[in-house]
């Protein structure tokens, strides 16, 4: 039951979404992988909303050069764990949700422990093998997916669900160069609230999502583009269900 505490929080929200939707996102887990410019932009907005268990996962610490774009993160935090900087910075915007903050890198011992009952899981990563094994993991055990990509002034965005839309391997099929990336921060912010925008529409059951298509954020035109993309029927992870 939301208490007379929540219904002032989230009073804006329960005007669209009821007190029925509120309690979805209350009851919600939902899994973060990645603190960094994409994660930052994801759990603020998700924790404000009121998500009521949420799991966030970095291995990395804070330096210097993240705080271009990585807002969760101060001059305070540099040499700090991203998990632990970013859990603090929640607990403050919102003490009345749970926090999960692992200190760890996504491997394929840990990856299915990790997501095991979340509702749904972000990618916010930046690493390409971290980012195929939980794609893996997220089809294993049938969890939602929504990944965001940034590079420049340019990101991009898809929902996976298991065994009906593309998967991530689908769409990107081979490892791209290993390359340190040019970042315009507002990308990321861009990129990120599209992120935990899908997320709460996914946990309140709306129409909409971002599904057999990817999006394309184009920021030096402020224009976004969308482009069907398909399954592979070859796909070494999805191509069997």
């Amino acid at each position: 039951m939301l208490t007379a505490a929540d219904k002032e929080l989230y009073g804006r929200q329960v005007m669209m979404i009821g007190e029925d939707g509120q309690e979805k996102l209350k009851g919600a887990t939902v899994l973060v992988a990645g603190c960094g410019g994409l994660g930052s932009p994801v759990l603020h907005y998700l924790a404000v909303a009121g998500i009521g268990h949420i799991r966030l996962i970095d291995k990395d610490t804070v330096e210097l050069s993240n705080l271009n774009r990585q807002i969760l993160h101060w001059h305070r935090d540099i040499g700090k764990a991203k998990s632990q900087s970013a859990e603090e910075k929640l607990a403050e915007l919102n003490p009345n949700i749970r926090l999960e903050a692992f200190n760890t890198e996504i491997n394929a011992e840990n990856v299915d422990e990790l997501i095991q009952g979340a509702d749904i899981i972000v990618d916010a990563l930046d690493n390409y093998e971290t980012r195929m094994l939980l794609n893996r993991a997220a089809i294993r055990q049938s969890v939602p997916l929504v990944h965001g990509a940034v590079h420049g002034f340019h990101g991009q965005l898809t929902t996976v669900i298991p065994g009906k839309t593309p998967c991530i391997e689908c769409l990107i099929p081979e490892k791209p160069p290993k390359e340190v990336f040019p970042i315009i921060g507002c990308t990321a912010g861009v990129v990120g609230t599209m992120q935990a925008n899908e997320v709460i529409k996914y946990l309140l059951g709306e129409e909409g999502l971002h599904t057999g298509h990817i999006v394309m954020w184009d920021g030096k035109n402020g224009t976004l583009e969308k482009m069907r993309i398909c399954r592979r029927p070859d796909c070494p992870e999805c191509g069997h269900l």
